[in-house]
């Protein structure tokens, strides 16, 4: 029982205080574990981070879901992960219910002005850093166009993402082959179906369980599942979401706690939020016990890296997509000249993210109340 309040209590800690993504959140835990508790050498801590980059979810999240698997057993695994999601949780919905409640007032409209192309910057910026490490060799970043041209074309992004790591297994096993496989993905449209809870929990469920390539490539999927496929969603209200995200801290899969509230009330919250984490529990609780050997698999590292391919190519789709409806069609100047200062900022300088959507937020309220 001692075990399982020592991961509550730095879990919680960590959870409320881990601003800066996934790499921030992972320096957190590697410095709290490993060299201030001391629960577990270096060579483990990396033994399962790898592990967290072979399965779909949040690594951030998964990462600590391993930690507490490794510490107190099955017990730790779900005190852990809990502990970890749920200050973002409860944040998360504080301003969902502030954005239902005051989106239509002006200082709440303002501050999110600001802070929207701040927002699509960080996320070109991460399609950026996290395209110069996925584009290995010519065959990636032939796929990632390819996979690019099959969602613009109305593929569903969930299938794309798949398919590109099938194509990456089969250029593994036969070299050349390997443009088969996207061809034979079809599109499958969303049928018209009414926003229910059921149907909300299978949305979030799903994403969760092939949600490769980091927490941006979210906005992707959901972008496709709820504003382009069933339509219970706007870009705007999406932009909104992930704007959201950023303010917050822990994993940025919390915006389906936002999502969830906007679309169903307190229900949606919590059956969005289950949804999109559960797949990690499961996959740690399988992936934990055979780490070691998932190290020696040649497929899973080429799975992997063409999964990751893909993934960037969605999410620069998706930035492009929210670029244009955000201040590119028609042209706002100051929404433009926020997201260029913002992309300067974070390539040239590498400012810290919730500082610079601060700092966006702050400007574009007093640009809004100075000329309303």
């Amino acid at each position: 029982m001692e075990k399982l309040w020592q991961l509550n209590w730095l879990f919680l800690q960590l959870g409320i205080t881990s601003f800066g993504g996934p790499a921030a959140h992972i320096a957190m835990m590697e410095r709290e574990v490993v060299e201030k508790r001391n629960w577990l050498d270096r060579d483990k801590f990396l033994d399962l981070l790898g592990a967290t980059n072979l399965i779909p979810g949040p690594n951030s999240t998964e990462l600590a879901i391993h930690l507490g698997y490794d510490y107190a057993g099955w017990a730790g695994l779900v005190v852990a992960g809990v502990s970890f999601i749920l200050p973002a949780f409860v944040i998360t919905l504080a301003f969902g219910i502030a954005y239902q409640q005051f989106n239509t007032l002006p200082a709440f409209t303002a501050l999110l002005y600001g802070t929207k192309p701040v927002v699509v910057a960080i996320i070109f910026d991460a399609s950026w850093r996290l395209g110069k490490k996925a584009l290995k060799n010519c065959s990636l970043a032939i796929l990632a166009i390819a996979v690019s041209v099959a969602a613009f074309l109305g593929v569903n992004e969930v299938i794309v993402l798949l398919a590109g790591g099938l194509a990456g297994l089969a250029w593994q096993v036969r070299p050349g082959q390997a443009a088969l496989v996207l061809p034979l993905v079809a599109t499958l449209p969303h049928p018209a179906v009414p926003l229910s809870l059921a149907q909300l929990g299978w949305v979030f469920l799903k994403v969760g369980s092939v949600l490769f390539g980091g927490g941006y490539i979210l906005f992707s999927l959901l972008e496709a599942e709820l504003v382009g496929g069933y339509g219970w969603l706007t870009r705007q209200q999406l932009l909104d979401a992930i704007t959201v995200g950023q303010f917050t801290p822990g994993p940025i899969l919390s915006t389906a706690t936002f999502i969830g509230y906007v679309l169903a009330g307190w229900p949606g919250a919590v059956v969005a939020t289950l949804g999109i984490f559960l797949p990690s529990f499961v996959l740690v609780a399988i992936t934990n016990p055979i780490i070691p050997k998932l190290r020696n698999w040649s497929w899973t590292g080429a799975f992997l890296d063409a999964v990751n391919a893909s993934a960037i190519a969605l999410i620069v789709l998706v930035a492009l997509k929210l670029a244009l409806g955000t201040f590119l069609n028609p042209i706002d100047w100051l929404a433009s000249g926020l997201f260029l200062a913002a992309v300067i900022a974070l390539l040239r300088f590498q400012l810290p993210s919730p500082a610079l959507v601060l700092t966006g937020a702050l400007l574009g309220a007093t640009y809004k109340l100075l000329f309303p």
